[in-house]
């Protein structure tokens, strides 16, 4: 378990949703793995001699080669499928400048861990006179306002952007950003390509004589993972835990590896994605023992408990909503119990939310609401309210507080004009006493 997370947190609900919520960037982009870290992850190159593919991309009279060999990189988007290099390229480009490294993932992050990346650039420029890469990895997961918060920065060079996704670029990311940084398209790794790093771990060791190894097995790990280097190295893994240390690995174990395609989890790979997601689509089905497994799996795997107790609090609302509005108080407490004792008790907390949540009535409803709404304004256009509820002393009408009125309720007209009649919010089936209360407020002030 990294030693961040292992000590109790302290300073309260502000780090897990404010600016100070991202932890400091790793100085050394090419800190040794841990021991139990995923082969992919152990086997990364540590040198660009090491690096396998994009050899397009690389020649020294190409941009990118020449950033990379004069240790003076520039900000990027790199464009290309799982496997690929992406991370890793980003990791040897810092490296090679001796630049600091910032790793986020645009999933996980906001406007708040980009600020706090900025500032730590800016602090540590000032103070050691070293520059700063951020890695923001799955960018094209930041919507407009978000990777506009980036521009200032790249700009003016406090930092390095690199960029990672897979999808086109120019299609998820804003011109703006776009103008300001340089696409490179990353291709699939070829099978040789994956056969050199499947032999160059076996050489090192990784999984055994290299003996014992199947070549037929090899092959089929090289063809099969369709380009994408994780995927090979650990289905390979997986094969060799699968057959023992004392049986070989035969082609039978290579193709049930690659069948199965739980390969390990890493919480800086795309399966980290996967397993959250898995986890809210079963946490949403209401099934709690498949909740508990997904998030045995993301604690297993060295996930910050932050990263799952913020996915916990966006489903209290965007799944549960009033069906269940405790849903939301329990989510937070356990957000408040990650950051005051954090790991291992911390867990107790995730689990208990997890059962709860699983558990809760389903409902959608303030998500769809919020959303016709905010498609509305989109379309439409923003009215400024009636005269009678702006803040001001000139006013052509004069207030209803309901509160001077029977049962609290006033006839007066709410919205302005454009938007009279709109109807956003439609209760849910799990939200009958809601539905029951909208139907008598809206009889009792004439809009039935």
């Amino acid at each position: 378990m990294p030693a961040d997370l292992a000590r109790p947190h302290t300073s309260g609900m502000e780090r897990l949703f404010g600016d100070d919520e991202s932890p400091a960037g790793n100085a050394d982009a090419l800190s040794e793995p841990r021991a139990e870290a995923p082969l992919a992850t152990r086997l990364r190159p540590r040198a660009l001699e090491q690096f396998v593919g994009q050899h397009r991309l690389l020649t020294p009279s190409s941009p990118l080669g020449r950033a990379v060999q004069q240790g003076a990189p520039h900000s990027m988007i790199l464009h290309g499928p799982p496997g690929s290099g992406k991370t890793t390229l980003a990791r040897l480009i810092a490296a090679g400048s001796g630049a600091a490294f910032e790793h986020e993932s645009a999933v996980a992050a906001g406007r708040a861990e980009v600020r706090a990346v900025i500032d730590r650039a800016r602090q540590r420029l000032a103070s050691t006179g070293r520059r700063t890469i951020f890695f923001l990895d799955e960018i094209h997961r930041f919507n407009k306002a978000q990777q506009d918060a980036l521009l200032p920065a790249v700009e003016d060079g406090l930092v390095t952007l690199i960029g990672a996704t897979t999808e086109n670029p120019y299609f998820e990311v804003n011109s703006a950003l776009i103008s300001r940084v340089q696409v490179y398209e990353l291709e699939p790794l070829e099978p040789d390509e994956i056969r050199v790093l499947l032999d160059r771990a076996l050489a090192q060791g990784e999984c055994g004589p290299a003996s014992r190894i199947a070549p037929e097995a090899l092959e089929l790990l090289a063809w099969r993972a369709g380009g994408d280097a994780r995927t090979a190295l650990n289905a390979l893994e997986l094969a060799c835990d699968t057959a023992g240390p004392d049986t070989q690995v035969t082609l039978a174990h290579a193709q049930d590896a690659l069948a199965r395609g739980a390969l390990l989890y890493d919480a800086r790979a795309d399966r980290h994605y996967d397993t959250i997601s898995a986890w809210i689509k079963a946490t949403r089905g209401s099934d709690p023992d498949a909740s508990l497994y997904y998030l045995a799996v993301m604690l297993e795997g060295g996930e910050d408990p932050r990263f799952i107790v913020r996915r916990m609090v966006v489903l209290a609302s965007e799944d549960i909503g009033n069906a269940d509005p405790g849903a939301l108080s329990l989510a937070t407490a356990a957000a408040a119990a990650v950051e005051h004792v954090g790991l291992p008790e911390c867990q107790f907390a995730l689990a208990q939310a997890a059962i709860y949540l699983s558990l809760a009535p389903k409902s959608d409803a303030a998500k769809r609401s919020v959303l016709a709404a905010r498609e509305h304004i989109r379309g439409r256009g923003a009215t400024p309210p009636p005269s009678q509820l702006r803040f001001s002393t000139r006013s052509d009408g004069e207030y209803d507080n309901p509160h001077r009125r029977p049962g609290h309720v006033s006839p007066q007209e709410l919205m302005p004009d454009p938007a009279i009649g709109a109807r956003f919010y439609t209760p849910d089936q799990a939200e009958a006493a809601l539905a029951e209360r909208l139907e008598r407020v809206r009889r009792e002030r004439g809009r039935g």
